[in-house]
């Protein structure tokens, strides 16, 4: 008898997102491997979005009862079951077979604590890119070091944290650096599975302070690298 494949846990944090909820989580369920459960964290929706999401099998809803994005992630980290954890925005989608290969990919390197797909950006119609925005990130998929292409030991949690909440957005921006400045490997696949949509209301794409929040992210870890550079000159006497 082969060994039962990992257990997913997919969770999606939310406020208000009926319009594209749908989608997303229409297209979580367009593999053959399904979820263990699809955690959708909301934050005090006010339209249809509960409702749509209570819709889908297999969807377990979860008032927030933190203030903010990355809390918000962390409480559906907190209450996650499965063996790996996947993310998904409630105005992204995933490519079919997306949970199928990724879980694949980490059976096959057992030592990877997590991974990433590449992803490709689109642009919603009517919409016109945020200001600052890479326009060339339109024209061909990329590594995608972002929540939507993560899959996830939970153990790397205790490893590195939890989602910072001091950062308003760019919560995955510090996290993947501790990761990184862990010395943890990052599992890049090469095939495309994550669709990212570019419209005039992206959090993260639309805050006024995210260049100051990303220089905050940046310092974080340059000072984690000094700091272990001292360590080891301490402990090397």
């Amino acid at each position: 008898m082969s060994a039962a494949r990992p257990t997913v846990s997919v969770i999606l944090i939310v406020k208000d997102g009926a319009q594209h909820i749908g989608e997303a989580l229409a297209s979580v369920g367009e593999s053959e491997q399904q979820p263990l459960e699809i955690l959708v964290v909301d934050g005090g929706s006010t339209d249809d979005t509960v409702a749509i999401a209570r819709s889908f099998p297999g969807v377990r809803v979860i008032p927030q009862e933190s203030q903010g994005i990355a809390n918000a992630y962390n409480e559906g980290v907190a209450h996650a079951q499965g063996d790996l954890l996947a993310f998904i925005s409630h105005d992204d989608h995933w490519l079919p077979g997306k949970l199928d290969a990724q879980v694949a990919y980490m059976e096959e390197h057992p030592d990877l604590l997590l991974s990433v797909t590449h992803v490709q950006h689109y642009l919603e119609p009517g919409s016109q890119p945020p200001d600052g925005f890479r326009k060339e990130l339109l024209d061909q998929a990329v590594p995608g070091v972002l929540m939507e292409t993560l899959m996830v030991r939970p153990e790397l949690f205790r490893k590195v944290g939890w989602f910072d909440p001091s950062f308003e957005v760019g919560e995955d921006t510090d996290w993947y650096a501790r990761v990184k400045d862990a010395g943890v490997t990052i599992g890049v696949m090469p095939e495309t599975f994550t669709m990212k949509r570019v419209h005039d209301t992206n959090a993260s794409l639309n805050t006024p302070r995210i260049n100051a929040i990303l220089l905050k992210a940046m310092r974080q870890s340059i000072k984690r690298k000094r700091e272990g550079t001292l360590e080891k000159e301490s402990a090397g006497g």
